[in-house]
Formats: structure tokens, C-alpha cells, sequence
């Protein structure tokens, strides 16, 4: 039923003239729509929006491809083979290859679980007080003059990924120059953070595809040519994904010449303690930095060396020349983080932090760590005995040469479709294998099928 539309002088001023054909307007629009809705098998009519015509406004989204190291997994988990082998993923495996929860890491959740005093609230902006202090000092060195002067500005981050992307954007705000330049080749994600922080990305030589090893001449040659000022990327250890570091001889003089040229390090440092075994050994490229009083980055992962994957832990220190330097950097870190994700969470830090200030948890912390360490290294000399006696062609021994969790094998794209094709072996397409995921009774599988895939494939 229509509307009974009324008002008076309807013929008389303009105003009035003008209100009654909008409620004209208004009362036929009604009566339309209550056609319309009498009607199950009607719809209103399209708008020119998605939003009203039943198509979903994403429509237009492209599927992306799968992360070329995370869909590795995707693609195993799809595989139904019994003998398939999964060395993409960049987690430590046991011997039988399970995920590995350490012994300290669960009795230090324990004491937390227990401990009836402790609440959920929010943490500062910048994290876990004592988780800040304790991870400078990891890095660092508890005797570190940089940490002993008030020098070093640290902040809780969303494990590397996090505190690399906190790092980049603050320095995309903060710092003159805005081009960073990053290893050939180097973790997959790092063009990815920097690039969407604001950052321009640049590469500099760093694997020798002919040796296997680290191409030395090209890095310095390519950092030498850098503009002054320029950031550059360092991996502190066990370089993601060739396993090649450069010697302390060799950082020595890539720390001379990025001083000369006034180079910002940024450090990622994922697996200190988990490349020798050492913890001291494997901050030793990061501390020869600081300990020339110049200012740098780190940004620190535990999730490898603690087994702390999924609950994210890490965090991000800066190196300033002066005490009031990095009190005003911290402030800045603050607008940073707080629109990004506000604050941290807690239960992660507190474990790594219960473990770092108890002695003896910190000394069973590092006997678990060598030993996984140690269990890695004797993956890398069992593969290489296991080519050996194939005779295999080739030189392998860069599998013993190379350090950390992974191995750039030097095996080819097409190689890597035929291990998975014909042995259900899966790894990324540049041939990086997780050691990690190997056994002593996965090996001689891995070993026949290189030896298949050099063989047949060239």
C-alpha cells in the first residue's frame, strides 16, 4: 500500500514545491522495494559496486603462490609416500625426526606455570624488561663497553622477522640514507621486510656458485662501490641459506672497510650458538663492530637456538655512539611498535628470560644447544661419507665446509624436480637443504638420490 504523502501548500513557495517532490520521490521508492521484497525469487537491483549485485568486492584477487620455503611443507604434507623427506623446513628435527622441545625450555615453563604470583597483563610497548637487558648481553658480551655506558637501546620484537621489520621501518623514518644492501643470495623474506618498510634493496656479491664458497672479492669490491652511508645486511653467523660465513680474518676487514665508507651493519643473528655450538663463537663478527665504538643493529631469533618457533621470541638492539642517543632512539622505537602491534607477548620472553638469569638453567641451556649443534655437523659428515662411497661426481666437501643449519648443495632447479618427482625428497628450488631434517637412517635415501640427480640430470 502506498503512502499517503500531505503537505500543505503544495503549490505555494518553492521550499514547499521542492518537499513535496521528495516525498513523492521517497513514497514511489518505497512502493518499489515492497514489490521487490513480496517477490522470494527477485533481487534489488545491481549497483554498479560489487558490494550490491551478490559478487564479493575481492573478487579481482589474485591468488598468490605459495612461499617458496613454506609451501615446500605444503607440498610434503600433501605427499602420501611413506619414504617422503621434508628438507625445507628450517627447524631442528631429532634423530627420529621429531620437533624437539628442549628439556630447560619445559622446566622453565613449569616454574612459570607455577608460579601463582604471575599475571596476563600487558607488557611495555618495548617488551620484557629483563628479556631486553639479558638479550644484549647474549649478543654482545656481558663485559660489552657499548652495554656498560648506556649505549645499547633493546626491544622486544615478533622473533627476527619482527625486530628486522621494526629496525627497517625506524630507520626509514630516521635515517639519511634509505638503500640497504643485502647478500647473493639471502633469505628468502629479507627483500620483503625491507622493501615494504620503505627501504630501497641492493645486493652485493656474497656465494661463489664456481667454489662453493664465500666470494670475498665481489662482497668487498661491491660494498666499496656502495654510497657512503648506505645500510648493509649482515648474516652474524651460519648464513641463510649457503652456510658459508666469512672468516674472523675476512669480517675483520669487511668491518674495516664498511667503517671507512661509513656503512650501517644491520645483523641478523638467528642462530647464535646453534652454528658451532658456541655461543661466544658465534657473536664474535657482531662484537668486533661494537667494540670500535661504532653504532649498529641486531636483531635476534630464538627461535632455533631455543626451540622457540611458534611463540615468536626475539629482539632488536640498536648501537648508538652516546647514552642520550639511544634513549632518544628507544622513544622512537615506541611509535614504531605501538601502531605495528602495540606490545608483545609475554609467555615466550619469560621462558627465555627465566633461562638466561638462572645459572645453572643458562649452562643446561648450552649443553642441549651444542648438542644439537654437534647433531647437525655429524648429518653434514654423514651425507658426505655417504656420496663418497657412490662416488658421486663432483666435490662435496662443501657440505662439511659449510656451517649452521643449512646446505646450499649446488644441486640445480631441474635436480631438485627430480628428487621430489622420483625420491618424494623436498627442499626450495635453489637446492638449500635443512640438515636439521636429516637422520642417519634418512641419509643413504638423500645420498641416492643426488647421486641420481647429478647423474642423470646435468
Amino acid at each position: 500500500m502506498r503512502p499517503q504523502v500531505s503537505l500543505s501548500g503544495a503549490h505555494g513557495s518553492p521550499t514547499d514545491r521542492r518537499l513535496s517532490a521528495l516525498a513523492r520521490h521517497l513514497a514511489d521508492a518505497h512502493s518499489a522495494f515492497s514489490m521487490d521484497s513480496q517477490n522470494a525469487n527477485q533481487t534489488i537491483s545491481p549497483s554498479p559496486t560489487a558490494a550490491f549485485n551478490g559478487d564479493s568486492v575481492f573478487a579481482n584477487v589474485v591468488r598468490a603462490p605459495e612461499d617458496p620455503i613454506l609451501g615446500v611443507t605444503v607440498a610434503y604434507n600433501k605427499d602420501t609416500s611413506p619414504i617422503k623427506l621434508n628438507l625445507g623446513v628450517g627447524a631442528y628435527r631429532t634423530e627420529e625426526g621429531k620437533p624437539l622441545i628442549l628439556n630447560v625450555v619445559r622446566r622453565a615453563e613449569q616454574m612459570l606455570v607455577n608460579d601463582q604470583s604471575r599475571v596476563k597483563e600487558y607488557l611495555p610497548i618495548i617488551g620484557l624488561a629483563d628479556f631486553n637487558k639479558l638479550s644484549a648481553k647474549l649478543i654482545f658480551g656481558a663485559d660489552s663497553p657499548a652495554i656498560q655506558e648506556n649505549r645499547v637501546t633493546t626491544v622486544q620484537g615478533l622473533s627476527g622477522t619482527g625486530s628486522l621489520r621494526v629496525g627497517a621501518e625506524f630507520l626509514a623514518k630516521h635515517y639519511h640514507q634509505r638503500t640497504i644492501y643485502i647478500p647473493q643470495p639471502t633469505w628468502g623474506n629479507h627483500p620483503k621486510i625491507f622493501t615494504i618498510a620503505g627501504l630501497s634493496v641492493k645486493t652485493y656479491r656474497y656465494y661463489d656458485p664456481s667454489t662453493r664458497g664465500l666470494h670475498f672479492q665481489g662482497l668487498l669490491e661491491d660494498l666499496g662501490s656502495a654510497p657512503t652511508g648506505a645500510i648493509v645486511l649482515l648474516h652474524a653467523c651460519a648464513h641463510n641459506p649457503t652456510g658459508v660465513d666469512p672468516t674472523l680474518e675476512q669480517w675483520e676487514q669487511i668491518r674495516k672497510l664498511m667503517r671507512s665508507k661509513g656503512l650501517l651493519p644491520f645483523f641478523d643473528s638467528a642462530y647464535q650458538g646453534f652454528a658451532s655450538g658456541s655461543l661466544d663463537a658465534d657473536a664474535q663478527a657482531v662484537r668486533i663492530f661494537v667494540a670500535d665504538g661504532g653504532e649498529c643493529l641486531a636483531a635476534q631469533s630464538y627461535a632455533k637456538n631455543m626451540g622457540l618457533y611458534g611463540e615468536r621470541v626475539g629482539a632488536l638492539s640498536i648501537v648508538c655512539r652516546t647514552a642520550d642517543v639511544a634513549s632518544k632512539v628507544e622513544s622512537q622505537l615506541k611509535l614504531v611498535i605501538r601502531p605495528m602491534y602495540s606490545n608483545p607477548p609475554i609467555h615466550g620472553a619469560s621462558i627465555v628470560a627465566t633461562i638466561l638469569k638462572d645459572r645453572d638453567m643458562f649452562h643446561e641451556w648450552t649443553i642441549e644447544l651444542k648438542a644439537m649443534a654437534d647433531r647437525i655437523i655429524t648429518m653434514r659428515q654423514k651425507l658426505f661419507d655417504a656420496l663418497s662411497s657412490r662416488g658421486t661426481p663432483g666435490d662435496w666437501s662443501h657440505i662439511i665446509k659449510q656451517i649452521g643449519m643449512f646446505t646450499f648443495t649446488g644441486l640445480n632447479t631441474e635436480q631438485v624436480a627430480f628428487m621430489t618427482k622420483e625420491y618424494h625428497i623436498y627442499m626450495t628450488s635453489d637446492g638449500r637443504i635443512s640438515m636439521a631434517g636429516l637422520s642417519s637412517k634418512t641419509v643413504p635415501h638423500l645420498a641416492d638420490a643426488i647421486h641420481a640427480a647429478v647423474t642423470r640430470i646435468v
